[in-house]
């Protein structure tokens, strides 16, 4: 039944002619964010020339054309969405699992982030998916009942692994579906606050013992926001932070459930269930960010702004510190999005490893494809810490060696406040719907009741 799902789901997809086989060409900064993406639902339409014998590198490695890589058949193929500043750490943890002389090696293939899950689900329907790839927890579930991933208890039994003492419940729960586990949990990316310390220091705002800010209320953070306003010049802004996509509706999402708002759908994914009223105030707030005059106008790399030293404030990933620290002479801190409202919440999601089904695969491959995904997670974390998201693994976690990287304990508290979306795989539907929706508000065609009664109309057209 799965498979049916999956195939009627692409035939429909493909109808669309969204799966072209030409994909995206989609060229990404280093210092891009998630993923290697500023813009993650916005991709570039590649030539329709392009040639399906040929693989089709775009300057920053990524693969357009991933079928077309040429394998070694000795490797596992590993399908990664890791661009940017992710990029390197991940390879790292490949080279190092190689060098350990593994059951089997593993071969790295990195997809352009704006094209990889269609990539990757058309390949499965192909009978042609890689050994191992990559899902965020929020993605998951929609693979799970189109049967593009399988679980992988079996195998887990077999190499004598028990999960439940190298994670937490919430990661092992995230990855488990009708008392099956279908992945392998990586990490915790959450979206934080990263500050300037020597524009704070200009603006006479002062760091805490331990070089955090205190903020506990909406009005201590406006507060400091002020304080900057006073001595951020032209082309400088108080907050980095871009005027549509993903970052402001994140930091609608943790305003939202700060206020007290209630999951958007049921658990069974058959209602909505979102607090519209406290929707449309979180929507408020957050344009009150740009309508004071906090978020400068046409930031499209926020990112890439605060590096340049520009910005006194970053609201963004945790994926960012690896790239930001490695910028000279940018003096910063970051700590987690502090609580302004009643309750101390975060937008977060996670990264997990799966098994993509695959009929090629062996039974050998397979076990040894699992064997790899435990090893990166565990033997990894704290190189896969190094890019700033912050390990699943326990044992990675209570580590010395994690404990003493820089900045990555100012936020670890971020995960006692993560709140990361329903299991409903319809997610990113309702996501990329709900976004469409705030940026119309934070464009300024639609007011936040506006706005918020479209997100709730996109939010019921993705029920069950």
């Amino acid at each position: 039944m799965k498979r049916k799902v999956l195939a009627m789901f692409l035939a429909t997809t493909m109808a669309a002619g969204v799966l072209a086989g030409c994909g995206s060409s989609d060229k990404e900064s280093s210092n891009a964010t998630e993923e290697g993406s500023t813009t993650e639902n916005e991709t570039e339409e590649s030539d329709s020339s392009e040639s399906a014998d040929a693989a089709d590198v775009n300057e920053d490695g990524t693969v357009n054309n991933p079928e077309a890589v040429e394998v070694d058949e000795n490797k596992l193929v590993f399908w990664s969405l890791f661009g940017g500043g992710d990029a390197e750490f991940m390879d790292k943890i490949i080279s190092d699992y190689n060098a350990g002389g593994p059951t089997k090696e593993v071969q790295s293939i990195m997809l352009v982030w704006a094209d990889y899950y269609t990539k990757l689900q058309t390949a499965v329907a192909a009978g042609k998916g890689p050994d191992v790839g990559v899902s965020h927890a929020s993605k998951l579930p929609e693979l799970v009942e189109q049967g593009v991933v399988e679980p992988i208890d079996s195998y887990l039994e077999e190499l004598d692994i028990d999960l439940s003492t190298m994670y937490g419940e919430n990661s092992l729960d995230s990855v488990t579906f009708d008392g099956e586990v279908y992945a392998i949990p990586l990490d915790t990316h959450a979206e934080i606050l990263y500050y300037n310390k020597d524009i704070l220091e200009k603006a006479g705002v002062t760091l805490n013992d331990e070089g955090g800010l205190d903020i506990k209320s909406k009005d201590d953070f406006f507060a400091i926001l002020d304080k900057c306003k006073e001595v951020i010049g032209d082309g400088e802004s108080v907050i980095s932070l871009t005027n549509n996509g993903d970052d402001p509706y994140r930091v609608w999402w943790a305003t939202y459930f700060q206020m007290g708002g209630t999951p958007l759908v049921n658990d069974e994914g058959t209602e909505v269930t979102m607090d519209k009223e406290i929707a449309v105030k979180a929507a408020e707030f957050v344009k009150s960010l740009y309508d004071n005059g906090y978020v400068a106008e046409g930031i499209d790399d926020h990112q890439k702004f605060f590096q340049s030293g520009k910005a006194a404030f970053f609201i963004g990933g945790t994926w960012g510190t690896g790239a930001l620290e490695q910028t000279e002479e940018l003096n910063f801190a970051a700590q987690p999005w502090p609580q302004l409202f009643e309750n101390d919440s975060c937008w977060a999601d996670s990264h997990t490893l799966i098994l993509p089904v695959n009929p090629e695969r062996t039974e050998e491959e397979t076990k040894a494809a699992v064997e790899f995904m435990v090893g990166a997670s565990k033997d990894g974390g704290v190189t896969w810490a190094g890019s700033g998201q912050i390990p699943s693994n326990k044992e990675v976690l209570e580590s010395q060696e994690y404990k003493d990287m820089p900045y990555r304990s100012g936020y670890k508290a971020a995960l006692d406040t993560a709140v990361l979306p329903s299991k409903n795989p319809h997610f990113y539907a309702m996501k990329s719907g709900m976004i469409e929706s705030l940026n119309t508000l934070w464009s300024n065609t639609a007011d936040a009741a506006t706005a918020i009664d479209s997100l709730q109309g996109e939010l019921e057209s993705n029920l069950e």
